[in-house]
């Protein structure tokens, strides 16, 4: 029977972002491209990678990953989410690090929607006492 790649989702906002892992030289291809020219920003590149720094594994695993939904920051967040579910398929001692700084969890805040008779979802129109 073949062995399979370890696979995960991830989940951030309305991004949802589905990588497969497998040991190599540290490449990340995101919906084909590198990383570098996928997220052009440091600071969404260095979140992508934050798995395998606290984890100790930075270059040893090819991630081939697709992303749908959202914008580039959830789609950044969704990335690392689906990351660290992989490694911690692969190999589940790596669980307890990637769990003591939260990457495990599912960050479910998401936009709150906009109420009737309000100018937005918090915000009320202006009043006028006079």
């Amino acid at each position: 029977m073949a062995q399979t790649n370890p696979y995960a989702t991830g989940k951030r906002k309305y991004a949802v972002a589905r990588a497969w892992i497998e040991p190599g030289q540290g490449t990340i291809q995101i919906n084909g491209r590198p990383l570098a020219t996928y997220f052009p920003r440091m600071t969404h590149q260095l979140q992508v990678q934050t798995p395998f720094d606290c984890t100790k594994t930075m270059g040893q695993f090819n991630v081939q990953a697709s992303l749908a939904g959202g914008g580039i920051s959830g789609q950044a967040g969704a990335l690392r989410h689906a990351i660290a579910k992989a490694l911690s398929v692969y190999n589940p001692s790596l669980r307890t690090s990637l769990k003591k700084l939260g990457l495990l969890t599912r960050d479910s805040r998401v936009k709150e929607r906009k109420k009737y008779g309000q100018k937005g979802a918090r915000r009320r129109f202006q009043y006028s006492k006079r």
